[in-house]
């Protein structure tokens, strides 16, 4: 369970990589095998398509799911408004409203939070302030139907160059990962072309990092 940071050029070869990794060597958990404490580190965040065949990938869904989150709307209706259909597993984590906790773009407005930590890298570079909460303990009574997977998104400038940190409670790599980063490297341009920095990297962090038993 020893923390491991490894470099990848792409998502697509981060995914490949861990895919293998938790079929050959994962611990059985559940219904899952998993890796634990996984942080790595994507050197080119826009490189965000996964090319893996078997995976079959859809950009057109990763990118209905970006463009519900910039909506900053958490009902489901409005994923089916974008994409056309709304997948299952979304429909299983709504509430009897059709709503979800897990629209990040929802979560990121909650309290102006993301304009706020444009703001703060703007005006002061050498922050450790500019993070997005998303997961809360405090209000885990809202979390009867949709747990957010992730704690939180830090950004940091270092040689004019935002990098940014996602910190991740669980993630599912088969589809998680492959949609997340998606969404999350997007963020990570939105913010570099709100503030006027250069694109940096994006280091991603997994407590557990798993594939459901039927990926096997």
């Amino acid at each position: 369970m020893g923390l491991e940071k490894t470099r990848f050029k792409t998502a697509s070869k981060a995914f490949n990589y861990y895919l293998k990794k938790i079929r050959k060597g994962g611990t059985s958990f559940g219904d899952t095998k998993a890796l634990f404490n996984v942080g790595f580190t994507i050197e080119k965040p826009t490189h965000n398509r996964i090319v893996n065949v078997e995976r079959q990938w859809k950009y057109q869904y990763a990118e209905a799911e970006w463009q519900w989150y910039l909506s900053g709307d958490r009902n489901i209706s409005k994923l089916g408004e974008i994409y056309g259909s709304i997948p299952p597993i979304w429909e299983r984590m709504a509430d009897a409203d059709g709503n979800v906790n897990s629209n990040y773009g929802y979560q990121w407005k909650r309290n102006k939070q993301l304009q706020r930590v444009i703001d703060l890298l703007i005006a002061e570079p050498s922050t450790r302030q500019a993070t997005v909460s998303i997961y809360d303990g405090k209000e885990m009574d809202l979390y009867q139907t949709d747990t957010p997977c992730t704690y939180a998104v830090q950004f940091t400038v270092l040689d004019n160059r935002l990098n940014m940190c996602v910190t991740m409670r669980s993630n599912d790599l088969w589809y998680g990962f492959c949609n997340d980063q998606y969404c999350f490297s997007e963020l990570q341009r939105l913010v570099v072309e709100s503030t006027g920095y250069q694109m940096g990297e994006y280091f991603h962090f997994a407590h557990n990092l798993h594939l459901y038993n039927n990926k096997l």
